[in-house]
């Protein structure tokens, strides 16, 4: 499993023909930001500052997550800043930054780092009193506000049918590289209040799940 582009890195040549032993399961969590800034959008239309934070120390999530911002950010007439952390402690720096700043929320980008730290995460954009958006729902189950991003029970459920495929002796040539099926936007309601947040009707209706 990957969270960044296995062609793009060089794992394989092909997702249809993996090749090099290789075959898995490539999580879209670095592609989906602009998408996740627009929610964030709906969610605060007057909003004018997004901060972004993000990894440094992997390019091959940084690079991805900032790519599409730019565009996405101008269409919605957003100013976007990126802020960098590659330990906790940077963390906890970089959201100091961030509050001089004065963001209306922040949108967090898809590492393994930041699932490690999301307690920390999740905290700090509860003491700054900062919107955020996160790649995945385990942060909104947390208390995070909002997540937009695979479906990872579902991918789980996908993994087991091809470890039965690989056990019973299927070559990775035949088994291409999947990608997410299913997306989707989780809700939490309760930090929504707290921040004085009014969640818009038609996003609520969309949510897969609103956390009460």
């Amino acid at each position: 499993m990957s969270g960044a582009d296995p062609v793009q890195i060089g794992l394989v040549s092909s997702f249809h023909r993996p090749d090099a032993n290789v075959t898995g399961f490539y999580f879209l969590v670095t592609e989906l930001p602009a998408k996740r800034v627009e929610l964030l959008h709906e969610l605060l239309p007057m909003a004018k500052r997004v901060a972004v934070l993000v990894n440094p120390a992997d390019a091959n999530t940084t690079g991805p997550t900032v790519r599409d911002l730019p565009i996405a950010a101008r269409a919605l007439n957003l100013e976007i800043e990126v802020f960098n952390a590659s330990t906790g402690a940077e963390i906890g720096t970089a959201f100091a930054a961030m509050s001089k700043w004065r963001p209306d929320a922040v949108l967090v980008g898809g590492d393994p780092l930041f699932i490690t730290e999301r307690a920390q995460l999740v905290a700090l954009a509860a003491r700054h009193a900062l919107p955020a958006s996160y790649f995945q729902r385990d942060y909104v189950e947390a208390g995070g506000l909002m997540s937009y991003g695979p479906d990872y029970a579902d991918f789980y459920r996908q993994v087991g049918t091809y470890v039965g495929r690989i056990l019973k002796g299927a070559r990775t040539t035949d088994l291409p590289i999947q990608q997410p099926t299913k997306l989707e936007l989780v809700i939490n309601l309760k930090t929504a209040k707290v921040l004085g947040l009014d969640v818009p009707p038609m996003l609520l209706a969309r949510a897969d799940e609103v956390i009460e």
